[in-house]
């Protein structure tokens, strides 16, 4: 038995949205011929006159296609929209109601004829602004309902291929990568850095006669860490009646 085609709601809702813009251009049309037929015979007049359905239309189609994520820009629209609604109606409706009674129409028809033409643009407009947002809720729900496929899934109505069986445990964890000892960078080890104390010392070695002021400014260093680091000088024997003492050696 042959299953029915399922029909994606998105299709089937865009389909009806082309025949309520068709009724809409058709409200539109009449409301345009309706200004076109009250003005004078000049073109500017004419354009002026059929201007305002023309707004309106445009208006209508960008609210329906053109979602907003923000309350006050929707109302900010939504206010537009009306004055261009109204401004339309009003211009549309005494126009038309002048065309018909030029043209034979009497008694209340000619004031009839015209709210006939306003509503049926209103229904129009405010149903392709509602199948606009049915839409859109039905072409994201087609896209999160969508299953995902990876590149190494099987196709639509394969079998995936079974798991090759192994006679050996396969061992747990990550396998160890070869090491090529071509392409391994060698690090070598850094000499330690010589400390400030050791780094004085040395340069006193070598002048003992330079200033702490001297070996600072030399090695980078403040005068007070010289002084610091700096070995002091073996002091002066102290002197007994202007001779040095004599130091003898001790008993053993």
């Amino acid at each position: 038995m042959r299953r029915p085609k399922q029909v994606d709601p998105a299709s089937r809702l865009k389909r009806i949205r082309w025949v309520v813009r068709a009724v809409l251009v058709l409200g539109v049309g009449a409301s345009i011929a309706g200004n076109v037929l009250h003005a004078s015979g000049t073109i500017i007049s004419q354009i002026i006159a059929g201007w305002a359905p023309t707004a309106l239309l445009l208006t209508i189609e960008l609210i329906s296609r053109v979602p907003v994520h923000h309350r006050s820009l929707a109302l900010a629209r939504w206010a537009a929209t009306a004055l261009i609604a109204g401004i339309a109606a009003w211009v549309s409706y005494w126009h038309m109601a002048a065309v018909a009674s030029r043209y034979g129409e009497t008694g209340a028809s000619p004031y009839l004829l015209p709210l006939s033409v306003d509503g049926l643009v209103i229904v129009a407009s405010i149903c392709l602004v509602e199948l606009g947002g049915r839409i859109r809720d039905a072409e994201l729900s087609t896209d999160v309902s969508a299953p995902v496929s990876s590149a190494g899934s099987a196709a639509p109505g394969e079998v995936d291929p079974p798991l090759p069986i192994f006679d050996h445990p396969r061992p747990i964890g990550p396998l160890p990568q070869p090491v090529d000892s071509l392409t391994t960078p060698v690090v070598q080890a850094r000499k330690p850095q010589p400390s400030s104390r050791e780094r004085v010392e040395k340069a006193h070695r070598r002048t003992p006669a330079a200033t702490n002021d001297q070996l600072a400014e030399r090695l980078n260093l403040s005068t007070k860490t010289v002084q610091r680091w700096r070995p002091k000088p073996d002091p002066e024997p102290t002197k007994v009646n202007g001779n040095a003492p004599v130091l003898e050696d001790a008993p053993v």
